[in-house]
């Protein structure tokens, strides 16, 4: 029997590490090409870039822990609500289990044969994942999406801050932006794969809406017309 490759059991660390790489091009980008067009010295560049890496890294990862975390917290409750239920009122839980397989398209004798063996098999499992969309795979986990946001963010942050440091000057605004739509492109594709999902797709949503985030930053540089030496 061979095995199947379900790219779901990924979409937890998945996503956040798509949010994380590729917000971490697109604001550090956009933010050494506002630096860059309202200056004209290399160094404000690279310390804005640099600052916002770190700073960018641990938003992620605070923001992503503090939002996993409150879903995390409303699964636990659920599941302790759920839990006094099935200790307080067996039979009426028994008869809601078996309601949602009838739903689902089940006989009404399968359905309540299937609850039962289920119910005893373990009960708050079956209502945890029928009854409230809870499972292994979807389960909150606070910690990993942290860290896969936190680290995306710093691989996608450092590239651009790279370009900061080694790029001409001259051309510091133009070559941030084709090197941020290379970055982006690749992670879009990367993404793609990971996730079984069209790679073309995604990477003209990406680069579409990079280019907005990246244009929109410039602009704000050039209507300061400040030259920072």
């Amino acid at each position: 029997m061979q095995n199947e490759t379900h790219y779901i059991t990924r979409s937890g660390w998945l996503r956040a590490a798509v949010l994380g790489a590729n917000d971490g091009i697109l604001s550090t980008t956009s933010l050494a090409i506002g630096i860059a067009a309202a200056s004209e010295t290399r160094s404000p560049i690279i310390l804005a870039a640099l600052a916002g890496v770190v700073a960018g890294a641990l938003s992620m990862a605070a923001g992503e822990y503090v939002s996993v975390s409150s879903q995390s917290d409303i699964e636990k409750s659920d599941l302790k609500r759920e839990m006094k239920e099935l200790e307080e009122t067996p039979e009426s839980e028994l008869e809601e289990l078996t309601q949602i397989y009838i739903s689902r398209g089940l006989t009404p004798e399968l359905a309540k044969e299937v609850a039962l063996q289920l119910t005893t098999h373990n009960a708050l499992e079956s209502h945890a994942r029928d009854e409230l969309g809870i499972n292994e795979i979807t389960q909150a986990r606070p910690m990993q999406a942290a860290l896969a946001s936190a680290l995306a963010f710093i691989c996608g942050g450092i590239l651009p801050l790279l370009v900061a440091i080694f790029a001409p000057l001259k051309y510091m605004v133009f070559l941030q932006y084709g090197f941020a739509i290379i970055f982006l492109a690749l992670s879009g594709t990367l993404a793609a794969k990971a996730g079984g999902s069209n790679k073309i797709k995604s990477v003209a949503r990406i680069c579409i809406w990079g280019t907005v985030a990246m244009v929109a930053s410039a602009l704000v540089g050039y209507a300061f017309g400040v030259q920072t030496s």
